[in-house]
């Protein structure tokens, strides 16, 4: 595994959704003192039950964000992919089982409903099937396609494709294990 500072100060993190993105984000913004982007929470209206931006304003607030100095940001949103992968310095993969992603989504909406990392201000959250099918079907092999975009970008990756690897990772850096 390669050593955190090798990441640099703009460091993506992808992965299919409910994967620990968000969490990992947080851990490493505390640890480096870098901000953290939650690129939902630019895609989303906040007060809202996840409703989108208009698509222009949305990739404004992302093509700002990127151009910035320092940050790690997460999130996917594959079509602006490759503003972000130009102005990164280093990337992390995370992929896992998706049942254990729906178990987070389901605990994430019942009972973390406001107090999660990446939380969108003022979100009604609740269980939506297209969350579900999304998260069973659309996204189950989605790593395999982000890991040849970032394969294919020349960055520094770490790959953590299990819960274990990823909880690695956490002590391998010295990351604040997530609760």
């Amino acid at each position: 595994m390669l050593p955190l500072h090798s990441l640099g100060e703009r460091i993506v993190v992808l992965g299919p959704s409910n994967a620990g993105k968000s969490t990992l984000a947080v851990a490493l913004s505390r640890k480096l003192g870098l901000p953290a982007v939650h690129l939902d929470q630019l895609h989303h209206l906040p007060h809202t039950d996840w409703e989108a931006r208009p698509e222009a304003e949305f990739a404004a607030l992302h093509d700002a964000a990127v151009l910035e100095e320092r940050w790690i940001m997460e999130g996917n949103y594959s079509r602006l992919m490759p503003q972000r992968l130009a102005h990164a310095t280093g990337a992390i993969l995370i992929t896992s089982n998706h049942w254990l992603r729906f178990s987070r989504y389901l605990k994430r909406t019942l009972v973390n409903r406001c107090d999660r990392a990446g939380h969108l201000e003022g979100a009604k959250d609740s269980i939506k099937w297209e969350m579900i099918h999304w998260i069973l079907i659309k996204t189950r092999n989605s790593g395999f396609r982000y890991a040849t975009m970032l394969r294919q970008s020349g960055l520094p990756i770490v790959e953590c494709h299990t819960a274990k690897a990823l909880n690695d990772l956490y002590r391998t850096w010295h990351l604040p294990l997530p609760r």
